[in-house]
């Protein structure tokens, strides 16, 4: 399905972080005709009606109707869940923007922490990494203006902009006793979606950063690549690793280069246009190998789509710590030509029908990543931000309302979308720290080992059987 044809879609949306890459993409239509309202409904509207005329008309200052109504409907949806949004058309126009891994930004992934925009990282060799701007920086101001109380989705617009021109953010540092600005220049911010390169002779490395409509094409170019270096893997790490997410589709077709049948993924909703179900297909299977797969509470969504797909069909074993925990769709309404809605319309299954919505998929092997105590953990800083530990997040299915996962017809994939906005997952890494690299990397050591270790092992199982 097209988005550049305009046929109408509902899009849904699995993905969690805003990154300075968080961006929307949308069909027309797709909103489905209300019926008669209940009598309790007018009742409610009719209290609305009254107070929206009392703030009009004693307020200290003038306001708008229309600052008014947008504020309501903002406080509707945050009532609902922390992924459910209002979508202004300088928002919708601005999250509108495909999901092509290109935008013009800083540069900075970054979460509400304890009501402070907070930066996770820095995305190497952008305007943010060469500045000097590191995790664990409280974005005080933006241009100026001060952030607190400031969404997300807000602080992303103003930080975005055009090629060239200008910001300026005031960050408060640990250890640092005064505020300071950090000027800089926009740039066109290129996010490359996966990263490989070979551990050890026959061993080989992938990290996906987020799930971008190429993914699954450069993960099978990173696979052939490798594959040719080594001669025939002999084993694979998929590092998810602080991957907030992104396309529902890209996270079918990244499992399905893994599995060769069943059931991927499957969502549940009320209506039955979010009963989906993906399955995979035998056709360019990538399965000579083992695989260890790695993630942490910075995995989320489409992240551990793939992650719980890979446990459920005992494809890979899956090392690292509980992941992030969001468990539901959303779906892009587009109320007009400039605005949407942002709404939760479903919640997704593993195949084996486990929800991990406020839970999260547990490792395999559970290992944290350095004895070191994370700065997340430290006394004062709060639990380590999960799903579970955002206000109003989605609850477990009850007992009977999970779908039944047996049987049935592949349904036709819905059409990709975006990362959905919330606040970004991420694990605070100690400095000695440096993922992805050999020694210096904890998890990715042990998880090279085990394969070694697999592959010692069915040596001396063939050489006794034969």
């Amino acid at each position: 399905m097209s988005r550049r044809n305009g046929r109408k879609a509902w899009l849904g949306l699995v993905g969690l972080g805003v990154v300075l890459t968080v961006l929307f993409s949308g069909g027309r239509g797709g909103v489905e005709k209300v019926g008669a309202v209940p009598k309790e409904s007018y009742e409610g509207l009719e209290t609305f009606t009254n107070i929206l005329a009392i703030v009009q008309k004693n307020y200290v200052d003038e306001v708008q109707t229309k600052q008014l109504i947008e504020g309501a409907i903002n406080g509707m949806l945050t009532a609902l869940d922390p992924h459910s949004a209002y979508l202004t058309p300088d928002l919708y126009k601005e999250l509108q923007v495909d999901t092509k891994g290109s935008f013009g930004g800083l540069g900075i992934e970054i979460t509400n922490r304890n009501g402070v925009l907070t930066v996770v990282s820095p995305i190497e060799d952008t305007p943010a990494y060469r500045a000097g701007i590191k995790s664990g920086d409280q974005i005080m101001k933006i241009d100026g203006e001060f952030t607190k109380d400031m969404s997300l989705v807000d602080a992303v617009k103003k930080m975005r902009g055009p090629k060239d021109t200008k910001v300026t953010l005031t960050l408060k540092r640990e250890n640092v006793p005064e505020l300071f600005d950090v000027a800089l220049n926009r740039e066109i911010i290129k996010i490359q979606s996966v990263k490989s390169k070979m551990l050890e002779k026959g061993y080989g490395y992938i990290r996906v950063t987020q799930f971008q409509e190429r993914t699954d094409d450069d993960l099978e170019r990173a696979l052939k690549q490798l594959d040719k270096e080594a001669g025939g893997l002999q084993g694979l790490v998929l590092d998810l690793r602080n991957d907030p997410g992104g396309l529902l589709t890209q996270a079918v077709k990244v499992s399905d280069l893994f599995l060769d049948s069943g059931l991927i993924v499957y969502t549940d909703g009320r209506l039955e246009s979010q009963k989906q179900k993906y399955f995979a297909h035998k056709a360019g299977t990538w399965s000579d190998f083992p695989m260890v797969t790695l993630v942490n509470g910075g995995s989320a969504s489409a992240s551990e789509i793939v992650a719980g797909a890979l446990q459920d069909h005992k494809r890979s074993l899956i090392l690292g710590t509980t992941t992030f925990g969001k468990g539901s769709v959303q779906t892009i309404l587009p109320l007009d030509e400039s605005s949407a809605l942002r709404l939760t319309t479903a919640r997704y299954f593993t195949p084996s029908g486990r929800s991990i919505q406020a839970t999260g998929i547990v490792p395999d092997i559970q290992m944290e990543q350095s004895t070191l105590v994370a700065k997340a953990d430290k006394p004062g800083q709060g639990p380590l931000l999960r799903e579970a530990n955002l206000p109003r997040h989605l609850s477990q299915p009850k007992s009977g309302e999970k779908e039944k996962t047996g049987g049935g017809e592949e349904t036709a994939p819905s059409t990709p979308a975006a990362p959905g906005a919330g606040q970004t997952p991420s694990e605070t890494v100690p400095s000695n720290i440096k993922e992805g690299e050999l020694g210096s990397d904890p998890q990715l050591d042990h998880a090279l080992e085990l394969l070694k270790s697999w592959q010692v092992f069915k040596t001396f199982v063939a050489r006794r059987e034969g």
